[in-house]
């Protein structure tokens, strides 16, 4: 029998909460905490069976699953094409400059905009995307500086990196096996490293896309066309 989603988080909680964060980092949020609900619900509705492909992010944006607990979780599309929308807590130590508002957030994730919008065009039903893929973010946590800047995880010094990657390596390699694909692709570089780390040994095949980060100029320049291109390169058809 597979393992439960559930029972993978609470231990991937479990190892993360112990963790400490020194400076430039001022505040973490864990939406698998304060957003939990959203996201069991996600994973309810949607990560059953087995995937031939799992596409994988790097970490929350603070407008996209900070405020929702769906990966890439842009408002609009998350509450419009995958249909949830369900009260979101907040963290224990909120930044005033990233509050969490939950689905009455209004800021929009460009590149969960991006990437839902892509797949969206595609399958406007989303139970027909989910029967292929699944969505999920290698590391759960949002970093934040004392001025609310975001703070990616790949910038972390090696002391706080690496037993920080040592838990969401675990937790990885468990949803994987659930999900059985063979396909791994990481929306950008980072996180098709840590994929190919994480799963080492396992038979499947990895590949990567381009992030939709409007911080990426070829992102800017057509992200669209460029991951059509690149999951079409990878064996991936869309209709």
């Amino acid at each position: 029998m597979a393992e439960s989603f559930a029972r993978i988080l609470d231990d991937l909680n479990a190892d993360l909460a112990g963790l400490r964060f020194a400076p430039p980092v001022s505040r973490v949020y864990n939406p698998l905490v304060y957003a939990r609900r959203a996201h069991d619900l996600y994973l309810r509705r949607y990560g059953g069976g087995r995937k031939e492909v799992v596409l994988l992010g790097m970490n929350p944006g603070p407008w996209g699953m900070a405020q929702t607990g769906v990966p890439f979780g842009e408002v609009e599309h998350v509450r419009d094409w995958l249909g949830i929308d369900c009260p979101i807590d907040r963290p224990e130590q909120e930044h005033p400059k990233r509050p969490i508002e939950g689905f009455a957030c209004r800021r929009s994730e460009v590149s969960g905009r991006r990437l839902w919008g892509f797949f969206r065009d595609h399958y406007p039903d989303p139970a027909d995307f989910f029967a292929r893929f699944l969505v999920i973010n290698y590391c759960p946590l949002v970093f934040m500086e004392e001025g609310g800047r975001n703070f990616t995880p790949d910038k972390l010094p090696a002391a706080e990196r690496e037993p920080l990657f040592a838990a969401c390596d675990r937790a990885l390699r468990r949803q994987v096996v659930r999900l059985a694909p063979r396909l791994v692709v990481g929306v950008g570089a980072f996180a098709r490293d840590r994929a190919g780390q994480a799963l080492s040994g396992l038979e499947l095949d990895f590949g990567t896309v381009l992030h939709p980060s409007p911080a990426s100029p070829a992102a800017n320049r057509g992200w669209a066309e460029a991951a059509t291109a690149q999951l079409a390169a990878l064996g991936v058809e869309l209709p």
